[in-house]
């Protein structure tokens, strides 16, 4: 059985920072893309960032520049660092998961960037 948990979340204030973990279980999470994903209440979750089992990272025009996202193969782990948070980075926060049509989320962790 295949499970993304995700940590980090929290309230932060504007400017602040967090860093979000992904840990898996029952994959090789090395082996496939991992990505980070949010969501807003009425709106479409979307692409924050994303890195292949190769190392290459692509990031949302948003977050490019405040968000690094990064691996750690011997956790089985993927990690989203967020600096100069906004409060426009306010969402729930999804794991991802996908190789060759397999696709895995998390539950979600909510991040709020309010003073």
């Amino acid at each position: 059985q295949v499970q993304l948990v995700e940590s980090g979340g929290g309230l932060v204030q504007p400017g602040g920072s967090l860093r979000l973990s992904c840990a898996a279980s029952g994959i090789i999470f090395s082996n496939y893309v991992g990505g980070w994903y949010r969501q807003t209440p009425g709106q479409q979750r979307e692409l924050v960032a994303a890195i292949t089992s190769g190392g290459t990272d692509n990031y949302a025009d948003s977050v490019k520049g405040r968000f690094t996202i990064s691996r750690d193969p011997a956790k089985n782990t993927v990690y989203l660092q967020m600096n100069s948070l906004k409060p426009e980075d306010t969402a729930v926060y999804y794991c991802n998961a996908a190789r060759f049509g397999r696709n895995y989320w998390g539950k979600g962790t909510l991040v709020t960037v309010s003073a």
